[in-house]
């Protein structure tokens, strides 16, 4: 394919903006080449700016569970910014939208919207920090929490080591309160508690991580996690920006059979408009400002066009839940038409899989966690990521990243998928 139209608009977006693009994955630098430009989208399909289309299997990252364009979500959007696009004081809708998230995720009795998955981890921190009077937090190489400081970090050596900065800006004030654990090692999570006892306000994850790859905890894993939280008082905190309302109505907490004591969202609860959100039960929440001490706050959290962007997708959800089935049959489908092709073309490599969420990964050993993803060939699968895109399938532009299926992708279109993987190999 010819990208001379996207080529240009690169070139000009480097000149006004970091790197040209506004979120670094963007740029392509994983794979090389350039970053194709959209024009726009409809259901499964993506279109550039040199008139090409794609079969989109990120969706924007998440949150378009239904496909692009989806008429309920534009319309309730048309229809609300008649009336104004902000306002700064409170609306109904909001309440809307908080009582149908209550109702449908099993544990939480209030939520707080913000207007990113970022500030939603950030904040959840702060609350668990609050809350408890503790300040070290555990999260887990590979889980990706947003841009915050406190998540920007690197382990040294052993169980007892405090964490190092990995981006300038970062300070060691701000590192050496984040302990680094290893997903689906619960043991080292144990030696990590043992070592700070009573210095740990709350273990942040991915219960299903998408950013090294689809990462699945083992049940060992994840129920253990909570047995630890609630032996030493430590708050589970649920990173679900990527699998609240995606796995399930209820996300990971109702798949995986698990309460956690915070939870975060993002993605589908915006219905592709920016929208984050944190959520506890009652006696935890009543420590946010303006009840309680711990303080938060946005000028644009619960602004109108988001809120009613994530009512018209949460309401589509509630009253078509079967839409959880035929996603994960349609990416069951599509893992095996890989699988099989690679198999066949004698490609070492691991697929995998939890709900509409999947990743390829080119190498021998099983992926479960950040270490056993980083040992994927690159090579590999940058020839993979361009031969896909020059068949019009647009992959995730890093090995290190979850494919995000949409129920708009027909069983024609995954399997001139898995043709097109064929041919790329």
């Amino acid at each position: 394919m010819r990208y001379e139209r996207s080529s240009a608009l690169f070139a000009e977006a480097q000149k006004y903006i970091p790197g040209g693009v506004n979120s670094p994955v963007r740029a392509f630098k994983a794979v090389g080449g350039e970053p194709i430009f959209i024009k726009g989208a409809k259901g499964a399909y993506l279109y550039d700016e040199d008139g090409h289309q794609y079969i989109d299997y990120i969706s924007s990252w998440g949150p378009l569970l239904f496909g692009h364009a989806h008429e309920p979500v534009i319309k309730a959007v048309v229809e609300k910014a008649k009336k104004g696009t902000s306002f700064g004081i409170p609306t109904e809708i909001e309440t809307e939208l908080a009582k149908l998230a209550v109702k449908m995720v099993p544990n939480i009795d209030k939520i707080r919207f913000v207007n990113s998955g970022t500030e939603a981890c950030m904040s959840a921190v702060r609350l668990a920090r609050g809350y408890t009077g503790k300040d070290k937090i555990i999260k887990f190489a590979g889980c990706y929490h947003g841009h915050s400081d406190a998540f920007l970090i690197q382990a040294g050596s052993g169980a007892v080591t405090f964490g190092s900065p990995n981006s300038p800006g970062v300070t060691q004030g701000t590192a050496k309160d984040t302990l680094l654990a290893n997903y689906n090692d619960l043991d080292g999570v144990r030696a990590l508690v043992k070592a700070n006892q009573g210095k740990i306000a709350a273990i942040i994850i991915e219960p299903v991580a998408g950013n090294m790859g689809c990462i699945i905890p083992t049940k060992e894993f994840i129920h253990g996690l909570r047995e630890l939280c609630t032996q030493e008082g430590i708050l589970l905190l649920f990173d679900e920006v990527m699998t609240g309302f995606r796995l399930a109505k209820g996300g990971a907490q109702e798949v995986l059979g698990i309460d956690a004591d915070i939870v975060m969202f993002g993605k589908v609860i915006g219905g592709g408009l920016p929208v984050g959100a944190f959520a506890a039960r009652a006696e935890i929440m009543a420590h946010l400002a303006p009840e309680g001490p711990v303080y938060q706050a946005g000028t644009l959290s619960g602004n109108p066009l988001a809120m009613a962007a994530g009512l018209a997708m949460l309401t589509e959800i509630d009253k078509q839940p079967e839409v959880f089935e035929s996603i994960t049959k349609k990416t069951e489908h599509l893992h095996n038409g890989i699988a099989k092709v690679l198999t066949e073309k004698g490609i070492v490599h691991q697929i995998n899989r939890f709900g509409s969420m999947v990743s390829v990964h080119f190498c021998e050993d099983p992926v479960v966690d950040f270490a056993s993803s980083a040992k994927g060939n690159n090579d590999t699968f940058k020839k993979y990521f361009h031969g896909m895109l020059d068949q019009g399938i647009y992959l995730p532009p890093s090995a290190f990243e979850s494919y995000f299926l949409n129920d708009a992708i027909s069983y024609d279109d995954l399997d001139r998928t898995v043709a097109a993987v064929k041919n790329t190999f």
